[in-house]
């Protein structure tokens, strides 16, 4: 098993990043009910507004570089899929707080799931998991449905390479890093979750009060 799957229920390697990594990839919690791609028209970009109970969040979609992932994320946005979901997971660096990476989306909401996607990875869309990059978290390729998260530093180790397909970014925050950086900085319940995500939930979880698109500017 490669190391980006293995890490899901251990500890992540870490290497060539300047630095530490959070200790667990992020991963899916809900359980997906069929494969679907994405056949309408994408915006090349797209602005989607998070406003938050710890402050507001405004990410750029790149449906240029990946569309499947953008639509998909779109979707749940425009149809209030996220609208009362949360910020639940804070993952920092051990010995770097300040690096890391926050969880939000649907979690087990079934009501709220739309069909998992295609995996779209670093290795074709030309991303690359830096500061402020939102991409998908999910249990497998092509697992993916409503739960993302959103980086503080660069993570080498979550794109594609070496035969390991990474993770699914697809944007950047161009507003709220510091609501980002905040939620990374919040207590954790040492003893909430499983597996992963053990000592990584959050005590108060940040509700997502409202995901909408916005103009871009």
């Amino acid at each position: 098993m490669t190391r980006l799957l293995a890490s899901l229920a251990a500890l992540l390697a870490l290497a060539g990043c300047g630095g530490p990594e959070p200790a667990i990839a992020p991963v899916n919690e809900a359980e997906p009910v069929n494969a679907a791609g994405v056949a309408e028209p994408v915006p090349e970009r797209a602005r989607v507004r998070l406003e938050t109970t710890a402050g507001a969040i405004v990410v750029e979609l790149d449906g240029a570089r990946a569309p499947v992932t953008t639509a998909n994320f779109l979707r749940y946005a425009e149809e209030g899929r996220f609208d009362g979901t949360s910020f639940y997971r804070a993952a920092p660096t051990q010995g770097a707080r300040e690096r890391g990476f926050v969880q939000g989306g649907i979690r087990r909401s079934y009501r709220r799931m739309l069909p998992p996607i295609a995996h779209e990875p670093t290795d074709e869309t030309g991303l690359r998991h830096e500061a402020g990059t939102i991409s998908m978290a999910r249990s497998a390729p092509g697992m993916a449905m409503g739960e993302f998260f959103i980086t503080t530093a660069r993570m080498e180790s979550m794109d594609a390479r070496g035969g390991e397909p990474g993770y699914a970014a697809f944007g950047r925050v161009v507003e709220g890093m510091d609501t980002v950086r905040a939620i990374l900085a919040m207590p954790t319940d040492p003893q909430a979750g499983s597996g992963a995500m053990r000592g990584q939930l959050l005590a108060e979880p940040v509700t997502i009060v409202t995901a909408r698109r916005v103009a871009d500017d």
